[in-house]
């Protein structure tokens, strides 16, 4: 937009927000199970959906998957197949059922993949995911896997129908799966397989579970926790010949046959195995735990309820501790943890993260597939990153969300004026795209006016076209025109709500036509060293068919400018438009002392009195009413409120999450 220059006096610490992060963790719900009565509070579900491999898989480099590598979403098995058996690395979506042709069939999943559920309905029909001798940097979770038994055929011995089979494989986690009904092995990880986690997994409805061996080395790493195993005969697991399996807990149930003396059980370390086993929980259960006179198996805390036969304990097997850390969950709190938190769930989903997968902000937002449906994370680690980015139209569903403790933790920066690009080409961050959220964030245009005497000196943080924007715990740091909320043209409306938030600025340093919410946040009106006029708030350009604009409500303007020296907004036509009514409305909102009495100006031969400007109920030393501040009346302030503005066509509510 054009406006008069403006020029701001340098001041100490720019760049720089000091804020609280406010972090409300909802304690779990759940009722008892079995013994669960542990008077240690089960944890929260956040601390269940990590994205990093724990165990022997984070080990000797890791298991990250396809990190770093394209993400698609494939609802058959032609495009599953394809992108699975890729040279390069894939993050691989499975949405809905995938039906594998011929039954039985194998899916060749080679190095340095994800494969994952979107949501809970990621499934595999039918068919095996297989894992050839080298592969290796593989996750597959949030997956169903079912029904390739055959009818009539319990044992299988007669057919290789697994639901996921290895060999000779290594860096490999398996997470949050669910598997049901396999003719063969649920989950088979053989010869001589190296750095494998199991976790959160769910084994139902089967004979022959999950098996490790098939060699007569010693070399398998391995942990499994957090599995159920119910209406399971066995192999729960089996474990042969692995150096060293950790087991810990995890929750053995209802098996499938426990009238067979030998071939039901739950753990059995075979062979030369080391198997330690840590606060389990096994109920009605025949063979709890047992060992070869060759392996060694150490068992500690774990409960037993309703159980029968072996129970072997011999040998000093190892200390996992010797080789990671991790958390020991009280066993008799392991059933309500395993059903709350096993297998497939919706909260799992694609999280991309930055600088770990992705090396910039803009990689990882590249990474998403167009037409994205589901949401998609992009988790940015604290630091400063010193890029611009834009998220186009074609990717939406985007979370960018900083992952640090404080949103001055993590800051994406650059310091391009209008100058050099336009407007919208100053802008540090843009987002095209609809239904994006940005959380924890620092959005920063850094440019210094009073070192530079230039004819654009306009510098935006953030610029967004897109609908449905959300920005939560967020901070805007630039002068002239800091934040732009808009749409793709005029007569389209776009919406967006801020909470929790910053913004910082002096001339116009709110503005645009989306209709824009700003709630409980702290709005800055900088001083650019005049003692009459230092700028403007807002610059609305508001289309005259939407009655909703900007909405400044529940939130604080604070000041370093003299009094009587800033205005709440003016109206922006641009190129002169007159269907560009500005709409503001500041409401249950404090004023500094710096507000102009008279606080609406007029722009560009447009009077601010043609405007939709009002406020209603505000407070502070800056909230004076006089002939020029027009208020809103009781009646017409029910109409203007948050629900309202936001709520479109279709109902959008993002206030509703809190």
């Amino acid at each position: 937009m054009t406006h008069p220059q403006s020029k701001r006096l340098p001041r100490s610490g720019h760049g720089r927000v000091v804020a609280a992060a406010l972090g409300l963790v909802a304690a779990l719900c759940l009722g008892t199970v079995g013994e669960a009565k542990a008077a240690d509070p089960l944890p929260a579900a956040t601390d269940r959906w990590s994205d990093r491999a724990h165990g022997f898989a984070s080990l000797a480099g890791g298991t990250t998957g396809g990190a770093g590598g394209k993400v698609v979403t494939v609802t058959d098995q032609a495009a599953l197949a394809t992108y699975a058996a890729a040279e390069e690395p894939y993050v691989i979506r499975v949405s809905g059922a995938i039906a594998v042709e011929p039954f039985g069939a194998e899916i060749v999943v080679t190095s340095n993949k994800t494969i994952i559920g979107v949501g809970d309905t990621g499934e595999i029909v039918q068919g095996e995911l297989h894992l050839n001798p080298g592969t290796h940097n593989v996750i597959i979770r949030n997956l169903t896997i079912r029904d390739s038994a055959v009818e009539g055929n319990w044992d299988c011995k007669d057919t290789d129908f697994d639901g996921i089979q290895m060999d000779t494989v290594h860096h490999v986690w398996v997470d949050h799966n669910r598997f049901s009904n396999i003719c063969d092995g649920q989950l088979d990880v053989r010869k001589d397989s190296e750095y494998v986690t199991v976790s959160y997994n769910r084994f139902e409805n089967n004979n022959k579970t999950f098996g490790l061996g098939w060699t007569t080395n010693v070399k398998t790493q391995i942990t499994i926790d957090h599995n159920l195993f119910a209406h399971t005969k066995q192999r729960n697991p089996s474990v042969d010949n692995a150096a060293y399996a950790h087991l810990y807990n995890n929750h053995l149930t209802a098996q499938a046959d426990p009238g067979d003396p030998v071939w039901t059980y739950g753990n059995w370390s075979r062979g030369r195995t080391k198997m330690v086993i840590e606060n389990s929980y096994y109920r009605d259960v025949q063979h709890p735990y047992q060992a070869d006179t060759t392996a060694e198996l150490v068992e500690r805390g774990s409960i037993l309820r309703n159980t029968s036969g072996r129970t072997d304990e011999w040998g000093a097997a190892f200390d996992p501790r010797e080789f990671y850390d991790y958390r020991l969950d009280p066993a008799a709190a392991v059933p309500a943890l395993v059903q709350r938190f096993s297998g497939p769930q919706k909260r799992i989903g694609t999280t991309l993260h930055v600088p770990a997968d992705y090396p910039t902000v803009q990689a990882a937002v590249d990474a998403v597939p167009d037409g994205n449906a589901v949401p998609v994370t992009i988790a940015v680690a604290p630091g400063t990153y010193r890029a611009k980015v834009l998220i186009p139209a074609t990717k939406p569903n985007i979370v960018l969300q900083g992952t640090g403790q404080r949103r001055s933790d993590t800051v994406i920066v650059y310091d391009t004026p209008a100058a050099y690009g336009g407007s919208t080409g100053s802008a540090t961050v843009r987002i095209a795209a609809h239904d994006v959220t940005a959380r924890n964030l620092t959005f920063s245009n850094d440019f210094d006016e009073a070192a530079h005497e230039l004819s654009a000196e306009q510098a935006l943080a953030m610029k967004t076209t897109g609908d449905r924007i959300v920005f939560e715990n967020t901070a805007f740091l630039g002068n002239q025109d800091t934040l732009m909320t808009d749409s793709p043209k005029l007569d389209v409306i776009s919406r967006v709500y801020i909470r929790d938030s910053y913004i910082e600025g002096d001339v116009d340093f709110v503005y645009g036509r989306a209709t824009t919410v700003i709630e409980r946040s702290v709005i800055k009106a900088l001083s650019r060293g005049s003692a009459t006029n230092n700028g403007y708030i807002t610059a609305a350009s508001t289309w005259t068919g939407n009655p909703y604009g900007f909405l400044i409500t529940k939130s604080k303007v604070v000041s370093d400018a003299p009094d009587g020296s800033f205005h709440l907004g003016r109206p922006w036509h641009p190129g002169g438009e007159p269907a560009a009514v500005a709409q503001v409305l500041i409401r249950d909102t404090e004023l500094p002392a710096a507000v102009k009495s008279s606080p609406w100006t007029d722009m560009s031969g447009f009077s601010w009195k043609d405007a939709r400007f009002a406020e209603y109920r505000n407070s502070g030393p800056g909230a004076g009413i006089t002939a020029d501040r027009p208020q809103l009346s009781d009646a017409d302030a029910k109409a203007h409120t948050v629900a309202n503005y936001l709520k479109g066509t279709d109902n959008w509510a993002p206030y509703a999450r809190h």
